[in-house]
């Protein structure tokens, strides 16, 4: 059984990154010419639309530094090992809770989590999917002048909705009753979010507010021998966030790398 549910894992990590096709990724062509948009636009109307075929770096793709056009997680391998090495641990040691991520994207990680769940026939854990599934806030430089200037909430491209991530659920056959959607700006759904433990919290917010408002919520529901994951810590506003939370409560835990750009560490007793 143990290796099948590796075999498995380290399929769906193949696929959730696209490893398995990256060499035939295809990008949009996009232009502020007008010329090109109105062929964009033509084609559109066709059925067509103008691509280029993707340059594919495996390294890149193993460690997230790429924007992927198919994949349904940007976070790349190391950072999929990191949340089943997590997983592995809070399993083994009979560490209680469910496992969330804030801020998802196309939901490939929450989708692992899934994955790793049915992988071990679990049915007493729960995995939170946890998003606006309307990109990211506009910053509130009163509240957090650190965030002044950001631009994340203008980016299209994270912008996917709740229907797209479900989907990518049942594309996989994941999509059932022990994934729960918590729709809506973090300081909104996760102070009242029905969750009693957790063994594993992974934020990915970018943003200080974002970041400030997961941890805030989340780390005391995080049992002790559980594992708080943070995927933007080389974003300067996501650190000064974590390091702000942990000074202010006396957070000693040993943070460790993961890739260069996402950290972690395990909750002591």
């Amino acid at each position: 059984m143990k290796k099948t549910a590796d075999m498995y894992l380290e399929l769906m990590i193949k696929t959730l990154t696209n490893e398995v096709y990256g060499d035939t990724e295809y990008a949009p062509i996009v232009s502020n010419r007008f010329i090109s948009k109105l062929m964009n636009c033509t084609q559109s109307m066709l059925g067509f639309r103008l691509v280029r075929k993707q340059g594919f770096d495996l390294e890149k793709r193993k460690k997230g530094l790429d924007w992927p056009p198919y994949a349904h997680t940007m976070v790349g391998r190391k950072r999929l090992e990191n949340i089943q090495f997590c997983a592995k641990s809070v399993l083994g040691n009979n560490v209680p809770g469910d496992f969330i991520e804030t801020g998802v994207w196309r939901g490939g990680s929450t989708i692992f989590m899934r994955a790793i769940i049915e992988a071990y026939d679990l049915h007493d854990r729960s995995v939170w999917v946890a998003d606006s599934f309307e990109g990211l806030p506009a910053p509130n430089e009163e509240l957090y002048p650190v965030d002044k200037g950001d631009i994340h909430y203008t980016i299209d491209e994270l912008k996917v909705t709740l229907e797209s991530v479900q989907d990518n659920f049942r594309k996989y056959d994941l999509l059932d009753d022990q994934v729960k959607f918590l729709k809506g700006w973090f300081k909104d759904t996760l102070p009242k979010a029905p969750i009693e433990k957790l063994a594993i919290a992974r934020l990915d917010g970018d943003m200080y507010e974002s970041t400030m408002d997961a941890i805030s919520s989340l780390y005391p529901k995080l049992s002790s021998g559980g594992f708080l994951i943070v995927d933007d810590y080389c974003i300067k506003t996501c650190e000064e966030a974590i390091t702000d939370y942990r000074n202010e409560h006396g957070i000693q835990e040993e943070m460790i790398d993961i890739d260069g750009t996402g950290i972690f560490w395990q909750k002591a007793p």
